[in-house]
């Protein structure tokens, strides 16, 4: 038997036909057009977690179209994103996010003292509405203006996921009933 790429998987056509096919490639031609309305690093973590699931979770490498297909979708409604499927149309959510670059430029040299205080603030305005999903932009840049790093370093990466984990357990805290997702970009 071939050995398939890493990002591959063999898909069953409704005709019964067997194709190796890269995840990406699939993902793509049934998101159609709307596949240049969305980030695409957004369509790739949702094709990587699918891929995840097949691979590495159910232990398969053959999947029909139908079964791939479910699965993105759900996936991608993780992500906050409407999908009608009658026309298998993709509407974005375009909710405000959360600015994280703004916060830790308004938080200024004193970063701790004003930073976490001010996001939780923000994370408990957008909560208000009890979204499905809740946005924030910046990691990257905020990280590296609070540490006040050129580069990306091992203290940028520690930052980063102490306020990805704070974000975390404040949603959980303030948000505990009802389903909300969290994207962190």
């Amino acid at each position: 038997m071939i050995q398939l790429r890493s990002d591959c998987l063999v898909f069953e056509t409704a005709a019964g036909h067997a194709i190796p096919c890269s995840a990406e490639l699939v993902t793509i031609e049934l998101i159609g057009e709307a596949a240049g309305l969305l980030d695409p690093e957004m369509i790739r973590n949702a094709t990587a977690a699918v891929l995840h699931y097949f691979k590495e979770e159910l232990n398969r490498q053959t999947v029909s179209v139908a079964e791939f297909s479910q699965a993105l979708e759900q996936v991608l409604r993780g992500f906050g994103l409407t999908i009608s499927s009658a026309g298998e149309t993709l509407e974005p959510d375009n909710s405000p996010a959360l600015d994280l670059r703004r916060l830790a430029r308004d938080s200024g040299k004193n970063f701790e003292l004003l930073f976490f205080p001010r996001l939780r603030d923000e994370l408990r305005q957008q909560l208000k509405d009890s979204p499905r999903l809740v946005r924030c932009q910046g990691l990257r840049p905020c990280v590296k203006q609070l540490a006040g790093a050129q580069r990306w370093s091992g203290r940028c990466e520690f930052l980063s996921d102490q306020i990805v984990d704070y974000l975390r357990r404040c949603l959980s805290a303030d948000f505990s009933t009802g389903e909300c997702s969290l994207l962190v970009r």
